[in-house]
């Protein structure tokens, strides 16, 4: 098996490596900031959900043109409620992944810790 390769010293080295070499994930701090970002673009959604209610309500201008918004609008919210729960999930799920990821290289460092003390 190869030997790993050796880390540098030195905080500001240090960083850099674990970065590159995908050591130290930066997930955590990005998926808060992509969470958010969808979830405005999900907020737009809404707004054009509720100018199109107003659209159809304006254009009919009956009382079947309202009940007809009514329905629109119904959708729309049940549309937009189903894409807040599908970009939690997949948010929830990546972070999950990255988690997984984590845990097996603090399970690597042991075992490599484990095999050290051994051979001494």
């Amino acid at each position: 098996m190869r030997r790993p390769l050796e880390r540098p010293q030195g905080a500001g080295a240090q960083f850099l490596w674990d970065l590159l070499s995908f050591e130290r994930l930066m997930t955590n701090q990005v998926i808060h900031l992509v969470y958010w970002a969808g979830l405005g673009v999900i907020a737009i959604m809404a707004f054009g959900v509720l100018g199109a209610t107003v659209g159809v309500a304006i254009r009919e201008g009956s009382i079947l043109g309202i009940v007809l918004a009514l329905a629109v609008l119904g959708v729309g919210i049940l549309g937009v409620f189903a894409a807040v729960l599908l970009w939690r999930s997949f948010c929830e799920f990546y972070v999950t992944v990255f988690k997984i990821s984590e845990d097996l290289a603090v399970l690597r460092r042991d075992v490599e810790e484990e095999r050290g003390r051994q051979g001494r």
